[in-house]
């Protein structure tokens, strides 16, 4: 089958024009970002914004009763079970544009790339997108694909609320997105997506692509922690309870685990989140939230690490007078990649003469919650600046992600074309 070339300025339009919704300037650097928090107004807009395009491109479009999206393109054998492509378009809330929404994007160049050649696959193929894969808002990552995968019952989804109290069920209901469709996903023949690889791996090796292997291990925990709030000046250190101090203590903790090398070299342990309450420059923290994340590929490193850090919880709240409560708001496990989905990922690049290395994931995906259900592998294309994300100055070129989309071109139609049912 010979290859063929996406538009690139037409992927990178659509990206630019996605971008625009839920753009934000960031007041230190100038810089335009994107606020695309899931199920917000922004998020509805931008949903709306990509079902447009998805039915302008002719594809027949669903949406399920948890808000995820799909756009269906018949096959010749208009019964087997398709070839499905996805990421997310929510965002954290200072984020760029290219994250998840180059997958969604990419995957809809893809279809109109294949249309412009009047080229039809056996399997029929989908583009799909899911919701609240960040966990930035609810709390919880791949929200939605973990839904259509089994992980999560649609009424434990639905009820989980965010910061303010407002629950998931909610908030697809005011932006127009609880859908009709079962959530629960027959499982595709496979899942392939392409994704910014938010690192400096590759970018730094000067390689054009990553070959994901898998994703690794991933635990969060959100701490709440309850010391007394007391006048700064007039309080004696040995008589505090400072829920500050705690949090610090965990944070360091966090730190001295991985230098230990006790959880082996790739243990990633962070606290993203740290609010003193009442935040006041002159009273003692009487209360703090924080969150814990706990990442690495090998699994029994990873519950290893989960077990000695709530251990130290309770240490360090005797040490500082002060109560810790924690609640684990994720666990996935190290998810290995579908091997043949990774060779033809490695021949696409090879035939079309870009260099590539394997590459496992630091970040979580859809892809992890999708391998449950079916051969899964990811395509990363590298980005600027030391592979920057979460952040205004993400950025992946044209070049890059063009080389990224049409290996996914590649790969999706020699996947359509593999026998079965």
């Amino acid at each position: 089958m010979s290859a063929r070339a996406i538009n690139g300025q037409r992927l990178y339009a659509a990206l630019a024009a996605l971008g625009e919704l839920g753009a934000y300037t960031d007041e230190r650097t100038g810089l335009v970002g994107v606020n695309r928090l899931a199920l917000t107004a922004a998020d509805g807009e931008g949903r709306r914004h990509v079902v447009a395009a998805m039915r302008a491109a002719g594809l027949t479009v669903t949406i399920d009763r948890i808000g995820n999206v799909y756009a269906r393109r018949p096959g010749r054998d208009d019964g087997a079970r398709p070839v499905m492509i996805g990421s997310h378009i929510d965002s954290v809330a200072t984020a760029g544009r290219f994250d998840g929404c180059l997958g969604v994007l990419g995957g809809l160049e893809v279809l109109r790339t294949l249309d412009e050649a009047g080229l039809t696959t056996r399997r029929p193929l989908v583009v799909g997108f899911f919701t609240e894969e960040e966990g930035a808002r609810f709390g919880t990552d791949m929200l939605g694909s973990a839904v259509a995968t089994g992980r999560i019952a649609l009424e434990d989804a639905w009820a989980i609320r965010d910061g303010a109290g407002l629950s998931v069920h909610d908030e697809l209901e005011r932006i127009g997105f609880i859908g009709d469709a079962d959530p629960v996903l027959p499982a595709p023949h496979a899942y392939v997506e392409c994704h910014i690889e938010q690192g400096p791996t590759l970018r730094a090796a000067g390689l054009e692509l990553g070959v994901v292997t898998g994703v690794q291990g991933i635990c969060w925990h959100a701490l709440e922690i309850l010391g007394k709030s007391a006048h700064a000046g007039t309080t004696p250190m040995a008589l505090r309870a400072d829920a500050g101090v705690a949090a610090a203590r965990i944070n360091v903790l966090l730190r001295d685990m991985v230098a230990s090398g006790s959880y082996g070299a790739d243990l990633r342990a962070t606290m993203g989140v740290i609010t003193p309450y009442p935040g006041l420059v002159n009273v003692v923290p009487g209360r703090a939230t924080v969150s814990v994340d706990l990442r690495t590929p090998d699994d029994a490193a990873l519950e290893r690490a989960e077990a000695d850090v709530v251990r130290a919880y309770a240490e360090i709240a005797a040490r500082e007078h002060v109560q810790i409560t924690h609640r684990r708001t994720a666990r996935t496990p190290y998810v290995p990649f579908d091997q043949q989905v990774q060779a033809l990922i490695a021949d696409a690049a090879s035939a079309r003469g870009l260099s590539h290395q394997r590459i496992i994931s630091g970040a979580g995906h859809d892809a992890q919650e999708l391998s449950r259900l079916c051969k899964t592998a990811m395509i990363f294309v590298p980005g600027e600046y030391d592979g920057i994300s979460h952040n205004p100055r993400e950025l992946s070129t044209l070049a890059q992600c063009e080389n990224g989309v049409n290996v996914l071109c590649d790969v999706v139609q020699a996947l359509a074309e593999e026998p079965g049912p």
